[in-house]
């Protein structure tokens, strides 16, 4: 049976709260959307959401407390005096049918913003330093998709918001001792912005490798 515009916008719903949760990453998701919007059929809809809940139904944000962040860092003490200052190598990034990645070594800005239309963008903190204590990121989408990515070590706070999207939060909470103070807002219109933790991949290999340089 042929699909309808409506059907199509309610799986675009669907992958968008699931990017904000992150159940779908960035690559993932913006496959499965642009297979969405050129899908004809049911047949050609269904399988893109078989392995996500309906729109709509998310569970519950459970903000990490300092001991769970501080006990889920397995590659010791962060020495964030040594992380904190220097100048920013980017204050923001932008992304228009296509998309952007800030991680590795690189130096995010005091006030940092982000915009994605029909796109998809990455922030990945594990590996930053920080131009200031006190950081705001700013993510902006609208029919797109952006993940940000914190250590367990830093303190987080999410404050932004989705009109027909999601703007998903596993990150608030409070990080080690010294550590910067981030905070992540925005909106999300017709898309999905999703704010959690990961350990770094050096820590999860077990082993120390080298700084990885930032993507542009």
């Amino acid at each position: 049976m042929r699909a309808s515009d409506a059907e199509r916008e309610r799986v675009a719903e669907a992958l968008r709260d699931a990017v904000a949760e992150g159940r779908l990453d960035m690559e993932e998701f913006e496959e499965r959307l642009e297979a969405t919007y050129k899908a004809r059929t049911h047949g050609e809809l269904a399988p893109l959401v078989r392995d996500l809940p309906a729109p709509g139904v998310r569970p519950p944000s459970v903000p990490a407390s300092p001991a769970s962040a501080a006990s889920s860092a397995s590659s010791g003490e962060v020495d964030w005096p040594s992380r904190i200052g220097g100048t920013a190598t980017s204050r923001g990034a932008f992304a228009f049918w296509g998309g952007f990645g800030r991680r590795g070594t690189w130096t995010v800005g005091r006030k940092f913003t982000a915009f994605a239309m029909w796109g998809g963008g990455e922030i990945d903190l594990r590996e930053a330093r920080f131009e200031s204590a006190e950081t705001v990121i700013r993510c902006f989408t609208i029919m797109g998709g952006m993940g940000v990515t914190v250590p367990p070590e830093l303190t987080v706070r999410v404050r932004g918001f989705g009109l027909m999207g999601g703007f998903g939060d596993r990150a608030t909470g409070e990080g080690t001792p010294g550590s910067p103070r981030v905070t992540v807002t925005g909106f999300a219109l017709m898309g999905g912005i999703g704010v959690e933790r990961k350990q770094r991949k050096t820590a999860k290999r077990g082993v120390a490798g080298g700084p990885r340089k930032e993507l542009r």
